[in-house]
């Protein structure tokens, strides 16, 4: 599963973007529209937050994301089915840690860019050698999923471009819109869901 806008309500970028009193909404928008690549994406956003190692804890400590409507139903459905769940994010393995937790997913389950910081908590860019850093990356870590676990049925629920691009060698896409319709994912995803609880009848 995507992260933002998919299992939380917001795109945490954006959101920290605002605690640090910047804005970069609109480069989001056109990220995952598709129209930008995503690594050029990233370090423009990040260029402009420059997000320092309190800000990021301080952040997290006074703006938990919100968990997107029906989300835990779901995944408890599929924990009690034995299904294993990974959350595969362009955002942030800190942000994502307290997320993953919440929702008793195992901490190394979590494929996301990882913030680099100097010696003084200043902001020093992210590891560019995350596949989750580049457009494409969210499909190569499927495919060392599959290799490595021999999933035959490995499904990605998403709300974005970056989503709907790792199918293939995902099996299928979910293009989920409960917080966001992104018209170009809704028109190509092969099943698409508002809510949820849709998949909770259809596991049912």
């Amino acid at each position: 599963m995507d992260v933002d806008s998919t299992v939380i309500m917001e795109e945490a970028i954006d959101e920290l973007a605002k605690f640090c009193n910047k804005d970069v909404t609109a480069m989001t928008k056109e990220a995952m529209r598709g129209s930008m690549d995503f690594r050029e994406a990233l370090t423009a956003r990040l260029n402009i937050i420059r997000p320092s190692m309190a800000q990021i804890r301080d952040f997290i400590r006074t703006r938990p994301p919100r968990l997107s409507s029906g989300v835990k139903k779901l995944v408890d459905c599929l924990h009690n089915r034995g299904v294993a769940i990974y959350l595969i994010s362009g955002g942030f393995r800190g942000i994502i840690g307290p997320v993953a937790l919440e929702l008793s997913i195992p901490l190394q389950n979590i494929y996301a860019n990882k913030l680099k910081f100097y010696f003084n908590g200043e902001y020093a860019g992210f590891d560019d050698s995350e596949p989750t850093s580049k457009s494409g990356g969210k499909g190569r870590v499927i495919g060392e999923l599959k290799n490595k676990y021999g999933y035959s049925n490995l499904v990605m629920i998403g709300d974005g471009m970056t989503d709907l691009e790792a199918y293939p060698p995902a099996d299928t896409f979910i293009g989920y819109g409960g917080n966001v319709v992104r018209e170009e994912v809704r028109k190509r995803a092969p099943w698409y869901i508002t809510d949820f609880q849709e998949l909770v009848d259809a596991l049912s």
